[in-house]
C-alpha cells in the first residue's frame, strides 16, 4: 500500500516512516501542505496521514482541498495525526472530511490498526482477513496460508505460506482488488516510494515467485497483456 505522510517535524516523520515501512507500506513524506498539493496533482496514494500544525497551509486547509468535488484524491482515506487535542479541532477535522483522528503521542500498533481499518472501509471490506478461494491473508497478524480440508466436521487447517515483504505487498494489493485486475503501474507504486529505486521488471519477479507458491494450491496469477495481473482460481477450485 502506498501512503503519503504529511508532517513537518523531521524526527517525528522519520520515526513514523520507519515504523510504517517496516509494516509493509511504501511511504512518501512531504513536510508541507503546499508540497502535498503538488504531489497529489500528479500521483496517487492509497491512504494519507496528515498533521494539522503544518507551516503555511495547515492540515485542515489541505483536507478541504483534498475533498473538493472532482479531485482525483477525493475518496482517498485520510487519518489526521496531531498533538492538537481541542474538541473544536477534532470536530472540524472530521466535518471537513477526515476519516479518523489520532492524537500524539501515539503507539505504533494502534496507528497500524487504524490504517488497516480505513483501508478495509475504502475497499468495502469488513475483516482484516482477505480470502480468495483457499488462499487466506491475515493483514492484522501478517500471516498467509492455504486452507486445507480435514475430516468432515472438523475446521480447516491453515497451511502457512512464507512471503517476503514485497511478495506480501503484491499479493495484498491483488487480493484487495480481486477479482478485478491490478495494473503493473499500480503494483509498482505499491512496492516503492520516492527514495527507493525499483525497475518495472521487479513486479514480474515477485509475480513469478508468487506463482510458484500459489499455483500448486489452485490459485493462478493471470497476466493481462499490456496491463497487469489478476488472481484467478484454477479449474475445479471453489471460490
Amino acid at each position: 500500500m502506498r501512503l503519503l505522510l504529511v508532517e513537518d517535524d523531521v524526527m517525528v516523520a522519520s520515526g513514523i516512516k520507519l515504523g510504517l515501512s517496516d509494516a509493509g507500506y511504501a511511504v512518501d513524506w512531504v513536510g508541507s501542505g503546499e508540497r502535498a498539493q503538488e504531489v497529489l496533482q500528479k500521483e496517487t496514494f492509497d491512504i494519507a496521514v496528515v498533521d494539522i500544525g503544518l507551516p503555511g497551509m495547515d492540515g485542515l486547509a489541505l483536507l478541504r482541498y483534498l475533498r473538493r468535488p472532482g479531485m482525483a484524491c477525493a475518496a482517498m482515506p485520510v487519518l489526521i495525526l496531531t498533538a492538537r487535542d481541542a474538541l473544536q479541532d477534532r470536530v472540524q477535522g472530521l466535518d471537513w472530511g477526515a476519516d479518523d483522528y489520532m492524537l500524539k503521542p501515539f503507539e505504533l500498533p494502534e496507528l497500524l490498526a487504524r490504517l488497516r481499518a480505513l483501508l478495509r472501509r475504502s475497499q468495502a471490506a469488513t475483516t482484516a482477513v482477505l480470502t480468495f478461494g483457499p488462499l487466506e491473508l491475515d493483514t492484522a497478524n501478517h500471516c498467509a496460508g492455504i486452507r486445507c480440508e480435514q475430516e468432515e466436521g472438523t475446521p480447516f487447517r491453515l497451511q502457512p505460506i512464507e512471503l517476503g515483504p514485497r511478495e506480501w505487498t503484491v499479493l495484498e494489493y491483488l487480493l484487495i482488488h480481486a477479482p478485478k485486475p491490478a495494473s503493473k503501474d499500480k503494483l509498482l507504486q505499491a512496492l516503492t516510494g520516492w527514495d527507493k529505486e525499483i525497475t518495472p521488471n521487479a513486479v514480474e519477479v515477485y509475480v513469478s515467485r508468487l506463482r510458484g507458491k500459489l499455483e500448486p494450491h489452485g490459485v493462478a496469477l493471470r497476466s493481462i497483456r499490456g496491463f497487469g495481473y489478476r488472481l484467478e482460481l484454477q479449474a475445479g477450485m471453489v471460490p
